[in-house]
């Protein structure tokens, strides 16, 4: 295999985020990162001081997510709200920015916004991802197209003391041309613009539209390190079988030339 087991699973924070999950469905989810040995989970804020009491002693980290979905909190709201993830336990916090205002060109406001939430966030020891919602960004704003909207984002999250920049939340819908409402997510086109577009001290993470290993290993080629799924059991089973397959492989083709060579 091209990564390891660990390689990948310490890419994924796995998402339990959707509307509708049960404490049963969180406490589940937790149980599953921790069987898995993934990075983090990414989970609702009110949920984070039992997330992290579940676990403790994991290796598991426990994120929780800022102004989520949409990003349109006050700011001191999501202030607030990162620095009661992090009393709870979370020790990464995932923040929308405000879309409304970055599409207004109110650059000023977008840098105060993440600044708030990363100053709050480094205080407690937590580190911060920047959630950009590019399938918002399509068109661009502001008087830029959409890679310099994109580019000019990634800037301004660095220079705010973003530890990530990250392509979207995976609740993005757009309405489609039939009416319907859908995301794209991450792209391997912004993965790559936004890695080209932050200095090496900062993480790019895609979310939203990953759903299978090949995709997780895509990311990693294109320089993501963190990956957000649900995906992830899929995927890491899919690891172990292709593991196993291989090693196999590897066996019958040792034999092989053993034979070939003759050695039995």
């Amino acid at each position: 295999m091209k990564y390891s087991y660990e390689e990948l699973a310490k890419m994924i924070d796995h998402s339990l985020l959707h509307p509708t999950m049960t404490d049963q469905e969180l406490e589940a989810g937790c149980a599953l990162a921790a069987k898995y040995q993934v990075a983090s989970v990414c989970i609702k804020p009110y949920y984070v001081k039992r997330a992290a009491e579940l676990l403790k002693g994991t290796g598991v980290r426990v994120g929780a997510v800022i102004g989520f979905p949409h990003g349109n909190s006050a700011t001191e709201s999501k202030r607030y709200e990162t620095w009661l993830a992090c009393q709870d336990g979370a020790t990464e916090i995932d923040m929308v920015i405000n879309v409304g205002k970055a599409l207004t060109g109110d650059w000023d406001y977008v840098a105060n916004d993440i600044r708030a939430v990363a100053d709050e966030a480094h205080r407690a020891g937590a580190k911060v991802k920047v959630i950009f919602e590019n399938d918002y960004l399509t068109k661009g704003g502001a008087g830029l197209d959409s890679d310099a909207f994109k580019k000019l984002l990634c800037q301004i999250a660095e220079h705010a003391g973003a530890d990530w920049v990250k392509t979207s939340s995976g609740y993005g819908f757009v309405k489609q041309p039939d009416g319907s409402y859908n995301y794209k997510g991450a792209t391997e086109h912004d993965l790559a613009l936004m890695r080209a577009s932050v200095s090496a001290k900062v993480q790019v993470k895609a979310a939203g539209g990953v759903r299978d290993l090949d995709g997780l290993i895509k990311v990693r080629d294109l320089g993501g390190s963190r990956c957000g799924a649900t995906a992830t059991a899929a995927m890491l089973d899919d690891y172990r079988r292709r593991e196993a397959a291989e090693k196999v492989g590897q066996t019958v083709t040792g034999q092989a030339a053993a034979i070939g060579a003759g050695g039995y």
